[in-house]
């Protein structure tokens, strides 16, 4: 017994879509195009900015401390030029450095003369501190370096070792200054490319935002335009589109045109189908119903009729279907001699003989070329008198690839060329035949862009066939 509480069977659940229409959330998805558009733009300006602003930091933090240091060694270049020996052999100034910092205890400013077997002469600003000078070696040039021997106060130090005259002793000048103002510039330096960067970013991926919608909208236009063509509202689509996807549009309007003319084929075919089966069937049917004596002839003859208009339709309907799958490339020579081996059971007494480019193909299924060259090689065969010639792409600089099928016959005359192509048509009844071969042949030809012509064969005197056909590749 069912359970009662399934819900697969419970008959209060509508099911009508779920069990007739696949779920829409399970068929795949290629995600996303301006997902990825956005990502590929954020990561492009992440990258970018990242680069740039660690770039550009570097450079202006180094330039505020190449100015920095440049101040710290102008100060160092005035003590020097300042300083003499004073007559017991110690350093002093003969002028006053400028910058008052170096007078008010703690100021962050400082600078101090040291000397081997002398007492270091330091600014006030020292009070009771003394710089630490690194004494054993040389620098004949001011050589710049941060230092922390200041709990809590980290100094920039530039120093020279140097030599003044009247004195052997190597004297030490050292200039520190605090680094809370360099390190505060480049706080601020940091701060601002930080802020400048940030507002720079969004602004760039606002406008990839922006970018992308409008880079988009053309598509989302044609999706409206194809939605309004599924719902009978036009057949085409009319809008003037970006040179980018109006090629897209091109080939979604001749998609829909071929559609369109596939369907009218498909609808003409029913109609001529219908129409040609009409008259036998009520020949059939007036027949039975008066009770005929001739009833059982009449339904034979009538039903071979509409045999002949069913393999015609059935043949076109099988060559707008291969048509429709693509391209095929057919060798035209492997298809005739195929047929030739078949039509030389038939007509053994018949001579053939196959020329021309045996490297030729062209655009059209094997199975409808050999239904074509079948049809005309055996009516060759048939209504010839003993001698067929079958010539492939007898005119190499045409466009198209032709093909003549030649025969000794007495060939058709002029006036009744075109209608031999009707359906049913035939001018010799004393052969067997439905009449519905060379009609088969221009039918499938056309449908595949060629055409079959009627002439006079130069070299046997009797019906040439032009079979021009596209060829493969083009």
């Amino acid at each position: 017994m069912a359970d009662a509480g399934d819900p697969a069977l419970d008959p209060r659940i509508d099911r009508s879509d779920s069990d007739s229409a696949p779920d829409a959330r399970a068929r795949p998805r290629g995600g996303s195009l301006a997902r990825r558009i956005m990502l590929i733009a954020a990561g492009w300006i992440a990258l970018l900015l990242l680069g740039g602003g660690f770039a550009l930091e570097r450079t202006l933090t180094g330039q505020v401390e190449a100015n920095y240091d440049d101040q710290l060694e102008y100060m160092l270049t005035a003590m020097i030029a300042s300083a003499e020996i004073m007559p017991g052999g110690e350093v002093s100034f003969y002028r006053a450095l400028g910058d008052q910092r170096f007078l008010e205890p703690g100021s962050g400013m400082y600078w101090q003369i040291s000397g081997k077997g002398h007492e270091d002469f330091a600014s006030r600003s020292l009070w009771d501190r003394t710089l630490a000078v690194r004494a054993n070696h040389s620098d004949d040039e001011a050589h710049l370096y941060d230092s922390f021997q200041f709990p809590g106060e980290p100094l920039r130090v530039a120093e020279r070792s140097i030599y003044l005259p009247g004195s052997d002793t190597q004297w030490w000048f050292t200039v520190a200054a605090s680094r809370a103002e360099l390190d505060a510039q480049i706080q601020r330096i940091r701060s601002i490319l930080y802020w400048s960067f940030a507002i720079l970013a969004l602004g760039l991926l606002a406008m990839a935002m922006l970018v992308s919608y409008l880079g988009l909208r053309p598509l989302r236009r044609v999706r409206l335009a194809i939605q309004a063509i599924r719902n009978g509202s036009t057949n085409r689509i009319t809008d003037t589109l970006p040179s980018e996807v109006q090629p897209l549009v091109d080939e979604i309007n001749a998609l829909l045109a071929h559609s369109e003319k596939q369907a009218e084929e498909a609808r003409t075919h029913a109609g001529n189908l219908a129409h040609a089966l009409k008259t036998p069937l009520t020949v059939i049917n007036n027949a039975a119903t008066a009770q005929a004596s001739d009833l059982p002839e009449t339904v034979i003859r009538e039903a071979t009729v509409m045999r002949r208009h069913v393999d015609h339709h059935l043949a076109r309907a099988r060559a707008v279907g291969r048509r429709a799958v693509g391209h095929a490339q057919t060798p035209v020579c492997e298809s005739a001699e195929a047929v030739r081996r078949a039509v030389e059971r038939l007509y053994p007494e018949v001579r053939f003989d196959i020329a021309g480019n045996r490297g030729a193909q062209v655009a059209i299924e094997r199975q409808d070329l050999d239904e074509v060259l079948g049809n005309l090689i055996e009516n060759a065969a048939k209504y010839g008198g003993g001698s067929v010639f079958v010539t492939v792409d007898a005119e190499p600089d045409s466009a198209q690839c032709v093909t003549w099928i030649e025969d000794d016959g007495d060939g058709i005359p002029e006036v009744e060329r075109t209608r031999i192509f009707a359906r049913g048509a035939r001018l010799d009844t004393d052969k067997p035949g439905t009449g519905l071969g060379l009609a088969i042949v221009r039918d499938v030809v056309e449908i595949y862009g060629g055409g079959v012509a009627l002439g006079v064969s130069d070299d046997l005197g009797g019906l040439l066939v032009e079979l021009s056909l596209p060829r493969a590749g083009q």
